[in-house]
């Protein structure tokens, strides 16, 4: 099934305006960051170049992103990084013998099919019930950026100079459709196609002041 990125310039000329389809969506994540005596989600003035208008990033399918997952949570608990050709148990075994762990990291700990990621550094993903009931954890793009840069090596990839990502989605797609991308050949090409969607919205979104959205 495809996932989508896309990418919410953090700007007054949306933020402020009376139509904005993400104002709940604001109020929840100011309030959860309030909660954890962090500052409210950043809103900027309108800077030239810069509109109001939503666009996507990056698409990929929910399975592909797990496989990314799991390579980061076993190089997060100390394991070797190995290929393999569908998700299996391991995953979710991974994921129950090391719940603890796989909380702290916010590219694991993180709905596939909603939620976002603010501008804003803080060191766990942020939780509470509303949240769950919405979306799901809210995650830093700064966190997200990071925990990118410590998987890259074991992807093959060079996270200073990563080659250039896969073209965005034309639009949105629909919950349940297929996601229409070509993965390259090798053993980690679902990790490396996922890894290069997210490192280009991560780095937009710190240098455009922009909410990572998933749909």
């Amino acid at each position: 099934m495809a996932c989508d990125l896309w990418l919410v310039p953090l700007v007054d000329v949306l933020c402020s305006s009376p139509d904005n389809p993400f104002a709940e969506d604001l109020a929840r994540y100011d309030k959860a960051l309030g909660d954890a005596g962090l500052p409210p989600v950043p809103v900027h003035s309108y800077m030239p170049g810069l509109s109001g208008d939503v666009a996507p990033v990056a698409g990929f399918d929910y399975d592909a992103l797990h496989f990314l997952r799991r390579a980061y949570l076993l190089r997060l608990c100390g394991l070797e990084v190995t290929p393999v050709g569908e998700l299996g148990s391991d995953y979710e075994q991974l994921l129950e013998m090391f719940e603890s762990t796989a909380r702290q990291s916010h590219l694991v700990w993180h709905f596939d099919h909603a939620g976002a990621y603010v501008p804003l550094d803080f060191p766990a993903p942020l939780s509470n019930d509303e949240l769950l009931a919405e979306g799901g954890p809210l995650g830093s793009s700064q966190g997200l950026l990071r925990e990118l840069v410590a998987i890259a090596p074991a992807l093959g990839l060079d996270p200073d100079n990563p080659p250039p990502p896969p073209p965005a989605p034309p639009g949105p797609t629909e919950l349940g459709e297929p996601a229409s991308v070509r993965y390259e050949e090798g053993p980690f090409g679902r990790e490396r196609h996922v890894w290069l969607g997210l490192h280009a919205a991560a780095t937009r979104s710190l240098a455009q002041g922009s909410m990572i959205v998933f749909s």
